[in-house]
């Protein structure tokens, strides 16, 4: 059963190996690096649901990826607001 689990859960595997490398290097480029994210391929071998653990930061790791989040919404609001 879990072969069969597996073969169907190939292409959810990718992407979240996909976006977890292109969150490590978006957070990479604005200055941030979260030292604990993990993929939790066990759940999802279990569910065929795959969680991202973000895991432990520093406060000032943190107070960054807001800072970064708050700036893109701006820009995107700039934006797509015209």
């Amino acid at each position: 059963m879990s072969s069969i689990l597996s073969r169907v859960t190939a292409d959810q595997r990718r992407d979240v190996a996909s976006v977890v490398e292109d969150l490590i290097s978006v957070l990479a480029l604005g200055g941030v690096k979260l030292p604990s994210i993990e993929i939790d391929w066990e759940h999802g071998r279990l569910t065929g649901c795959y969680l991202v653990q973000l895991g432990s930061a520093r406060t000032l790791e943190l107070r960054r990826v807001v800072d970064l989040l708050r700036k893109g919404l701006r820009y995107e609001r700039l934006t797509f607001d015209d």
